[in-house]
């Protein structure tokens, strides 16, 4: 029996014909779903590499920045301080008679309310002081006692509702006053200390002894939690 013929025409198949390649095939055939799916992997790795170290650039720019504003904060107070008398020369530190003394500390009048900080003239007034936020006052102060405005990107002066400037926001300076040895300014005092004469040595008073000056700068953003310490200078008041 002869095959039916049909009406589909028959490929040649001689020597001039040539299949395509299995290459060829697959350059045809497009992306497979993990391919697409892979290469969304690796497109999103690559963003977020990219967003992780802008962040990281900024953050460092931030700490920065944050560490010069902290360091002239710090230097600020020391240039407001540095020039005064380690005490009160109208009332001067005294034995209280209970292993004490009087007149450390804000003279009395001295109520520590804005601004009576300006009347503060010696050292031992600033004890236990702190500017700004959280603390004794409103704001940190410069070198010549005024509290530092915060501004905007600008540098315009921010203003309150009564058309005050606000105090800069977030930071402050805490003050610590102590009483030193003068052979080891490392080696703190009590307050009430004092040394009697002793064969060619005079008697050493309790107000003879030098001070040492902690300023410690602190800064708590809108996204911490506890203010952070950002700097600290001592020295010491002969």
């Amino acid at each position: 029996m002869r095959p039916m013929p049909t009406n589909q025409p028959i490929a040649p198949q001689g020597p001039g014909t040539r299949r395509p390649s299995p290459r060829a095939r697959a350059a045809r055939r497009g992306f497979t779903l993990l391919e697409s799916a892979m290469a969304t992997v690796i497109l999103a790795v690559g963003v977020l590499a990219l967003v992780e170290a802008q962040t990281a650039f900024t953050r460092s720019n931030d700490w920065s920045s944050e560490s010069a504003r902290a360091s002239y904060l710090a230097g600020e107070l020391r240039e407001r301080l540095r020039g005064l008398p380690r005490h009160d020369p109208q009332t001067p530190l005294e034995l209280d008679g209970n292993g004490g003394v009087n007149n450390w500390g804000a003279e009395e009048g001295r109520d520590r309310a804005v601004p009576s900080y300006v009347n503060y003239d010696d050292l031992d007034d600033y004890d236990s002081v702190t500017f700004g936020a959280g603390g004794t006052f409103d704001g940190p102060i410069d070198g010549a006692g005024r509290i530092i405005p915060a501004t905007t990107v600008e540098g315009e002066v921010i203003l309150d509702d009564d058309g005050n400037p606000v105090p800069l926001i977030g930071w402050s300076q805490s003050i610590r006053v102590e009483k030193v040895a003068m052979s080891n300014p490392a080696n703190m005092l009590a307050r009430s200390y004092w040394e009697q004469a002793s064969g060619s040595r005079p008697e050493i008073g309790v107000a003879d002894y030098p001070l040492r000056v902690t300023v410690t700068v602190r800064y708590q953003g809108p996204f911490d939690a506890q203010p952070r310490e950002m700097a600290v200078l001592t020295w010491v008041q002969p």
